[in-house]
């Protein structure tokens, strides 16, 4: 079989030709130690759980991967096919199947060597050349900077994570192995490597449930990046256990008489906190190590779910529950589909001590994730539970993958997604959503549907009205109240803590956007055509396509986007499509441009004049602003006409229906109560008064800025004079600046 392997191989890969004889038993040469010791114990762990034709296939695969790597050797001077096969080693000892086995040794092949997917497909099948692709790197494409190509990596595997969930785990695998083997690099590599693990695979890894991968990434990054202070931590952490030696024991052995005495057959272990999660709560907390490991920690291992409840009765009547510390994650699983009792008490001399308790499979479970029970899946059901979270994790991935604007953005949502604590939250109907650590509403709603969130109104947790930048509690009930004309604003970005409502919050305002400039650019157009007696719609293709191509846009939208961001003018524009270049520095013809009010974000109106409806108006386009409402009269617009090109004759469309912000400065004599006195009368007339704010000029009057909400200058002019009817009210006047 071995000859006819290496046959094959001689077939598939340029240039290869067998040099290690004809048995594997006989290699020599760089591969000879490592084969007697290595490859027989990594054989030994797929034969303790695979059947015997899977182990050949994988067997198989070694070999392929040892020729296709033949001369190359790692920093270490190691052959770089100790590098595959503790790869796979890692993945055997979670018991993962075959063909992520035979992927984990082949994982370097297309990267590395002259072997194509296609020559792997034909020798392993296609799912293993498609896990095998997954994990390679883009190594064919240039790249601005190493952040972009760790994005554009990332991006590929996440694509390949969708088709197949394997994918990332033997990634995380690769990646394990790297971090162990950190110290032959450079420090700048090193530094840079573990910085990525430890903000996105450790991340990754608990994500999908597998602490021991998690931990170890961490404590691995901490030596990495900190390697005195983790020194440090190491030997305080020694010279601890060995304090605490008598102490641990002693509770060890009252917790498993009580257990024993009930007749609750169960394993008692003691918990030690790893590195990082000390070294990550000491910088957290601002606290010493004393103050850090001053808790015991325990973990009771059972048979069943009904034992654990049993225990946490039995260890809640040995010592003193501390309130507010319970915490059930069998009821209520983790994302991750972590599931465990947590207690803190109350021990002997005040001591504190935190409990774990689960059965053994939750054990696995909370170890190994998503790897768990693998090749059983479909039997487990904790661990089809598992995997489906896993997979609506990926799709959540994908989802944002699609509409990230580039791969960096998508990478630092992934950041965002990633967090460690949860609030879990309840919809009307019981349904329980679980949500990062400071999410309001607004997150809530786009877990739920993205059209709930593009529609949010307004929100009632426990049946009363809250801000929807309120970050939510554990444990409450959400109702979002929608409306048909809701729409996302940008101030959400400020509120939103979730990657899946930040990634719909910008595309609906980058979609948005882009129709509202769509039709302010053909407006603008339109209107600048109109002076030279032709209209958009009377433009021929063939004149068009020469336009286009003169002035360097793709197609009419992005002509229109670019006209109504002010990145090209009107009046440029028209010269090209009417083709009259000679009338190019002509701008004052232009027809006036009616506002209605419902541009959307392609028009803004200026903070510094406030214009209302009847006031006389001016446009600049400003680039990449779009278009600027100003007063005719504001001081701002006299630097602005020094470029007359960009400046848009406007006027106010007959048919307003939307209201304005205004501002006005009142003059007041200073006495209680005035401020109430003048948001009473607002409030009689239906005024909503968005701002208020004071100024003490003596002892006798006071100046009161209001920004209020109206429709016209007129309606202005009417609410400043019941202003003036007020008691008290000295002068009313209307302010340039809001």
């Amino acid at each position: 079989m071995v000859a006819s392997t290496l046959q094959t191989l001689s077939n598939s890969i340029p240039g290869f030709t067998p040099r290690l004889g004809s048995h594997p038993g006989n290699h020599k040469g760089h591969a000879a130690p490592f084969a007697n010791s290595s490859v027989a114990a990594f054989e030994q762990l797929i034969a303790d759980y695979l059947p015997l034709e899977q182990s050949q296939r994988v067997r198989r695969a070694y070999y392929y991967s040892e020729q296709a790597h033949y001369g190359q050797t790692r920093r270490s001077g190691e052959p770089y096919v100790t590098h595959p096969l503790a790869v796979a080693s890692i993945l055997a000892r979670m018991h993962m199947d075959a063909q992520s086995l035979m992927a984990a040794l082949l994982h370097d092949v297309i990267e590395d060597t002259g072997v194509s997917k296609d020559d792997i497909g034909a020798q392993f099948g296609k799912e293993v050349a498609e896990l095998v692709d997954g994990v390679s790197k883009l190594t064919h494409v240039e790249f601005d900077s190493v952040e972009l190509r760790q994005a554009e990596n990332f991006q590929k595997m996440t694509l390949a994570m969708a088709k197949d969930i394997r994918v990332i785990l033997v990634k995380l695998a690769d990646r394990l192995h790297n971090m162990r083997t950190l110290g032959v690099l450079n420090r700048e590599k090193i530094k840079r490597i573990a910085s990525e693990t430890l903000d996105i695979y450790a991340p990754i890894a608990m994500r999908l449930g597998m602490n021991e991968v998690r931990m170890e990434f961490e404590d691995l990054g901490l030596k990495a990046l900190y390697p005195m202070r983790a020194r440090r931590l190491e030997a305080a952490r020694r010279a601890a256990r060995g304090n605490r030696t008598h102490l641990i024991d002693q509770i060890r052995s009252q917790l498993s008489q009580t257990l024993v005495r009930e007749g609750l057959h169960a394993t008692v272990a003691g918990r030690e906190k790893h590195l990082f999660s000390i070294y990550k709560k000491m910088k957290a907390k601002r606290k010493g190590f004393s103050e850090v490991m001053d808790i015991f920690a325990f973990r009771l291992l059972v048979d069943s779910v009904e034992d654990c409840y049993r225990a946490l009765g039995m260890v809640h009547s040995l010592y003193k529950p501390v309130p507010g510390e319970f915490k059930d994650y069998i009821a209520i699983p983790k994302a991750n589909g972590y599931q465990s009792l947590h207690t803190v008490l109350k021990g002997m001399h005040g001591v504190p001590i935190e409990i774990q308790i689960r059965t053994h499979e939750m054990e696995d479970m909370a170890n190994n994730g998503i790897a768990a029970h693998w090749l059983y899946k479909s039997e487990e059901t904790g661990a089809s539970m598992s995997h489906t979270r896993a997979r609506e994790w990926v799709q959540g991935l994908l989802e944002m993958q699609q509409r990230a604007g580039d791969s960096l953005e998508f990478i630092e949502n992934v950041k965002i997604d990633l967090f460690p604590d949860e609030v879990y939250v309840f919809s009307p109907r019981g349904d329980i959503l679980e949500l990062p650590k400071g999410a309001c509403a607004i997150d809530f709603a786009y877990a739920v549907h993205s059209d709930i969130g593009n529609h949010c109104v307004a929100a009632r947790v426990a049946k009363q009205l809250v801000p929807l930048s309120e970050p939510l509690e554990s444990g409450v009930t959400v109702e979002i109240v929608t409306s048909p004309s809701g729409r996302p604003s940008p101030s959400w970005l400020n509120w939103v803590v979730t990657a899946r409502a930040r990634t719909h919050i910008r595309h609906f305002l980058k979609d948005q956007r882009r129709e509202d400039s769509l039709g302010l650019g053909r407006n603008l157009l339109d209107r600048a055509l109109m002076a030279k007696q032709s209209r958009l719609s009377a433009i021929d293709d063939d004149t068009l396509k020469v336009a286009l191509a003169a002035m360097g846009k793709v197609d009419m939208d992005s002509l229109l986007i670019d006209v109504a961001l002010g990145n090209t003018l009107p009046h440029i524009a028209v010269a090209h499509l009417t083709s009259k270049q000679e009338d190019s520095a002509v701008s004052g013809e232009i027809a006036t441009l009616g506002i209605r009010g419902t541009e959307g974000m392609g028009v803004t109106y200026a903070k510094c004049c406030c214009p209302l409806p009847g006031d006389a108006i001016q446009g600049y386009l400003g680039q990449e602003k779009g278009l600027m409402v100003h007063r005719d009269s504001c001081r701002n617009l006299a630097e602005l006409r020094e470029q007359p090109d960009r400046l848009i004759s406007l006027h106010w469309d007959e048919s307003i229906e939307r209201s304005y912000p205004a501002a006005v400065r009142v003059q007041a004599e200073n006495r209680r109560g005035m401020i109430a006195l003048l948001a009473t009368r607002l409030s009689a007339i239906g005024l909503n008064i968005d701002r208020i704010a004071t100024q003490n000029k003596d002892v006798e009057f006071t100046f009161v800025d209001l920004e209020l909400q109206v429709t016209s200058r007129t309606h202005l002019a009417r609410v400043m004079k019941r202003l003036r009817t007020v008691d008290g009210v000295l002068k009313v006047v209307r302010s340039t600046r809001r």
